[in-house]
């Protein structure tokens, strides 16, 4: 199994280069001819919402519908998919960041109680705990 980087989806998604998303189209039908999957890491949507966000502008609705289209793609297997599953849902609807939602459910996926943070935005979503401000040289953080 192959598994795909950031630019490969990117460019399938916004076109803007259209060689290279004829090329990736390609690859896709021919992964689909030959009853093929590709992998897709968990690193790689990250970084794909970061790109779609920061670089192409693109609404984060927009973003969780496009998410939600390629995990109903068969010839693409994501890193953790339950986890992405998860993480669209309460994403859809809200204002809370994708890339810090989806570390939320990753972790929690992993088992992980919570994710320390310092952003007392992402602190505001279940799957954060806020580090106490400001720490302090030698103090323990919090569960250790």
């Amino acid at each position: 199994m192959k598994a795909l980087d950031t630019n490969v989806l990117v460019r399938f998604l916004v076109k803007d280069d259209a060689e290279q998303a004829q090329q990736v189209y390609s690859l896709f039908k021919q992964a689909e001819i030959h009853q093929q999957r590709l992998f897709v890491p968990l690193l790689v949507v990250l970084e794909t919402i970061w790109v779609l966000q920061a670089v192409y502008g693109i609404d984060d609705q927009d973003i969780l519908t496009v998410l939600n289209d390629l995990l109903l793609m068969p010839i693409l297997l994501f890193e953790s998919q339950p986890v992405l599953h998860a993480f669209i849902g309460p994403a859809t609807g809200n204002n809370y960041d994708l890339a810090d939602l989806l570390i939320a459910h990753s972790a929690s996926g992993l088992h992980c109680e919570s994710v320390l943070t310092f952003d007392k935005k992402a602190a505001k979503f279940d799957g954060f705990e806020l580090i106490g401000y400001p720490h302090k040289p030698g103090q323990n953080l919090p569960g250790f």
